[in-house]
């Protein structure tokens, strides 16, 4: 699997005794990139229990500035300095976070050992918009409905390289080293000295990956075209459908909700979380959704899901 997500909180704006607020790490082992998806209180402490290095993070995504998702950062960020941090690290988050961050550097008066670079999200397009890609990844953004201005994050693995004939490798036996050419594009020349294009001897991956991340937000197809198809969604379940009038008065959804978007959606996997402090137990909200969407699982502290 070339990407995976592991749930460093769970939680709505309450924490409770053993959920954390929203915070994600996703990575890819392809790129070996980590990218933290959200920030809540006790992003650092889930970190150090997973045993991940918060200085193998180079990329922050904020959803938006509703605390439960951005009150860990400053304090991820202080850590990363007083480790004496030296590579730079970029945040993509709604404009007002920069102001937010750079008062609270100022206010300590500390002087930070690594770069920030700050990258702001429009808001007010209501379209798909890149954010950051290398050779093996892309990130765009797309809205979400919420009370305040709030983005979801598409992640989609990208393939240069091309999956080799098994019918040309039995019939012409190249070597790992022309193998490993023809994935990044070589011809291959026979012995009798004809010349194979790689288009003819090579296939189109069909196993790159694709995960979206919907944070808060109230029930709405308009997010639809953003997310058909992938393979792992994220999508908020706060309360059961027996609260939703509560869910559509504070821009949420119910678990049935996330269910519905994902069958209409026709992901892989549902993965839901942003659970209401309310319920001590999430196996309701699990089998709710599971009741519309069976193939949906519970994000929980800690777990890792490979996509």
């Amino acid at each position: 699997m070339a990407l995976s997500l592991t749930v460093l909180g769970s939680s709505s704006a309450t924490p409770t005794a053993s959920r954390y607020p929203s915070s994600f790490l996703l990575r890819s082992n392809k790129q070996k990139d980590y990218f933290l998806i959200d920030c809540g209180e006790g992003t650092q402490i889930l970190l150090r229990r997973v045993g991940i290095r918060m200085q193998q993070i180079s990329r922050i995504f904020i959803s938006h500035l509703h605390g439960d998702h951005f009150f860990g950062l400053i304090g991820f960020l202080f850590t990363q300095s007083l480790l004496g941090r030296k590579e730079e690290l970029h945040i993509y988050a709604h404009k007002p976070l920069q102001k937010i961050i750079r008062m609270q550097l100022k206010m300590d008066k500390s002087k930070m050992t690594y770069p920030i670079f700050f990258h702001p999200i429009n808001a007010r397009k209501k379209k798909e918009m890149p954010l950051y890609e290398n050779d093996k990844i892309s990130v765009t953004t797309f809205p979400l409905l919420h009370s305040i201005p709030t983005n979801g994050f598409l992640f989609r693995e990208k393939g240069h390289s091309r999956l080799v004939s098994k019918e040309f490798i039995a019939q012409y036996r190249p070597t790992v080293k022309q193998i490993l050419g023809i994935k990044e594009g070589n011809d291959f020349r026979t012995q009798n000295g004809v010349l194979l294009s790689n288009k003819s001897i090579t296939e189109l991956s069909s196993d790159l990956k694709t995960f979206a991340y919907c944070s808060d937000t109230a029930y709405t197809e308009t997010i639809l075209p953003f997310i058909h198809g992938v393979n792992l969604l994220y999508h908020e379940a706060t309360f059961m459908q027996d609260m939703l009038s509560v869910a559509e008065e504070k821009y949420h959804s119910t678990a049935m909700q996330a269910a519905t978007i994902a069958k209409l959606a026709q992901v892989d996997k549902l993965l839901i979380g942003h659970y209401s402090a309310r319920y001590k137990d999430i196996s309701p909200l699990l089998q709710e959704a599971q009741d519309v969407f069976p193939n949906t699982l519970a994000a929980f502290e800690g777990a890792t899901f490979q996509i």
